[in-house]
């Protein structure tokens, strides 16, 4: 049996008046309301991947909560441990070393910049004084100097603001997660009562979608940093710890994750020259060729999948809107617009038949 729209216009002319009127009215609130929400986008976005957060703590604590018969609150204090447990044992075996590998990292790719440079024939910033004679002048210095400065003291808070932005969203997850059906029904009940049930439906369909999508992302970019921490290291390459957990942080971002993950190899094995270069590309066309071809097929197939249009289009004007911060949270907001449409839009509103991911 199909679902009448729940949505028809007016037959009769007053009663359209008066729809033109509220329409008008409706207007006008969306775009105060919009103009609002671009004001504190930030906080949105930070409250966005708070909610990420949140789903996966609950992944993670749901399991204690059924087998062990936990209540909620109990769950994600245990999941909170055993993270902090399982990031501390990380860091104590393997902490010191990574430490040290970063840092060689750190050391070796100006190098090996300078390397490309001088084979390429460029000049590095700050060498032309040096090449017409090296009369750089006190003032000079001086301006070397507070530019350094300045730098530091931009470097500083720019840390300093993703450190806070990142204690507010672990706090917020934790919120988010010890009571969701609070925040969800809270969300549910800024629209329409005819609305509600419907509402609901999407909102647990686009949390459930989410999740998938999260799981599939991480087994991704698990076996992305493993396959390019032994393949570096099969190479030479220096800290191949380091370059395998870059690559498969980066696994996160769409589309240009890879890329940026193969960076630091690539410059360092052209500093190396030769047949450590053409290895490394190799090494990382073949795990891209693994990862697109072979792991996300699966991953999807059993998971979900989004269109790969539909991902490049969304981080391009998400990253155009929102900077950095959109850019990293660009397919987790992309797939919860994506169950959102289908389900109010194209499958309610339009009537269409269509698969929802996330749904039963």
């Amino acid at each position: 049996m199909d679902r009448a729209p729940w949505f028809a216009l007016p037959e009769r002319r007053g009663d359209m008046v008066r729809f033109v009127f509220y329409l008008a009215v409706a207007a006008a609130c969306v775009w105060l309301g919009l103009s609002l929400a671009w004001s504190i986008r930030e906080a949105l976005l930070l409250a966005f991947a708070a909610v990420v957060g949140a789903v996966l703590l609950l992944a993670a604590a749901e399991p204690i909560e059924r087998r062990a018969g936990l209540p909620r609150h109990w769950s994600l204090a245990l999941v909170g441990v055993l993270l902090l447990l399982l990031l501390s044992g990380f860091f104590w075996l393997l902490g010191s070393r990574l430490q040290a590998q970063m840092t060689d990292l750190a050391g070796q790719l100006p190098a090996a910049i300078n390397s490309i440079q001088q084979k390429l024939g460029i000049a590095a910033p700050g060498q032309a004084g040096h090449l017409n004679g090296g009369n750089i002048g006190l003032s000079g210095i001086g301006s070397g100097i507070q530019d350094l400065l300045g730098s530091l003291v931009s470097l500083g808070g720019t840390v300093l603001t993703g450190l806070s932005g990142l204690v507010l969203v672990v706090v917020g997850a934790f919120f988010f997660a010890a009571a969701p059906a609070l925040y969800r029904i809270g969300l549910v009940k800024l629209f329409p009562k005819d609305l509600h049930d419907r509402i609901d439906d999407a909102l647990i369909m686009a949390g459930r979608a989410l999740r998938l999508w999260l799981l599939g992302q991480l087994i991704a970019m698990a076996i992305v940093g493993v396959l390019v921490c032994l393949g570096t290291w099969l190479i030479g390459l220096s800290a191949p710890l380091a370059l395998g957990l870059f690559a498969g942080v980066t696994e996160f971002i769409p589309v240009i994750g890879p890329i940026l993950g193969a960076v630091p190899a690539v410059l360092l094995a052209l500093g190396q020259g030769g047949w450590v270069t053409l290895w490394t590309l190799l090494l990382f066309i073949v795990i891209q060729q693994i990862e697109s071809n072979m792991i996300m097929p699966l991953v999807q197939r059993r998971l979900i999948e989004l269109p790969p249009a539909l991902l490049l289009f969304a981080l391009l004007a998400i990253g155009l809107l929102f900077g950095m911060i959109g850019v990293l949270i660009a397919t987790p907001l992309t797939v919860v617009l994506y169950v959102l449409v289908k389900k109010l839009y194209v499958r309610d509103l339009l009537g269409e038949e269509t698969r929802v991911p996330g749904e039963g």
